[in-house]
């Protein structure tokens, strides 16, 4: 069972049918730890803010549900805002005070606000919104891109930024170079689009994760 975390944030729907048309068996949705825990792989999806996604879930125990089900072992897939809280914090929303919202701390550092100009100032359009293509890093061996083209065209749709790492296995340019999918033991990974609104591709990417739960 594929479970989807529902944190009163996601985009649930169009996940769990994107996961259905890649072959998943059974999907649910997920709002207790106990829910969690029980789940064969667990799914992340994004719509949303940092800050409130961060104190949802640390409310609700979902926090830590997800990071012992991550550190097991489990698959697990984290969809934009989902991607970013796999690190320790991020800006958006944060408090008056400066105190940063925690994330998942699985990944290090902190997810940041696009910037809105290039290094030689031309302007960028900010959230980034569209169909961007997605260049694989020399090396790239994660398993949720196998058959999937290099340069491949993804739906994005965001403001934020994760920060750059060893587990960087792809990036999409929007004003700079960014990190859209990372890879932590081959069984957790972070993309920044949405491969429930990526057409071919983005079914593609669904139906290697499905088979990575199913194996």
């Amino acid at each position: 069972m594929i479970a989807i975390v529902d944190y009163a944030k996601g985009n649930l729907q169009s996940v769990q049918k994107g996961l259905e048309a890649a072959g998943a068996r059974e999907v649910a949705i997920a709002t207790t730890p106990e829910r969690i825990a029980a789940a064969d792989a667990v799914v992340l999806p994004g719509v949303g803010a940092f800050a409130d996604a961060s104190q949802s879930m640390l409310a609700s125990g979902q926090m830590a549900a997800v990071r012992d089900a991550i550190l097991s072992g489990k698959p697990f897939l984290g969809i934009c805002l989902g991607l970013h809280l796999l690190f320790e914090a991020g800006t958006e929303h944060a408090a008056e005070d400066g105190a940063l919202p925690q994330g998942l701390g699985i990944l290090p550092g902190t997810c940041e606000r696009m910037p809105a100009h290039d290094d030689a100032g031309a302007f960028y359009k900010v959230p980034h919104v569209g169909w961007n293509s997605v260049e694989k890093l020399p090396g790239c061996d994660t398993p949720l891109l196998a058959g999937i083209p290099d340069g491949e065209f993804f739906y994005f749709t965001h403001s934020y930024l994760a920060p750059a790492s060893e587990y960087t296995q792809a990036t999409t340019t929007h004003s700079m170079a960014f990190p859209c999918f990372v890879d932590y033991n081959h069984t957790c990974f972070g993309i920044q689009f949405h491969p429930e609104k990526s057409s071919d591709a983005g079914i593609a990417v669904l139906h290697n994760f499905v088979s990575m739960v199913q194996a």
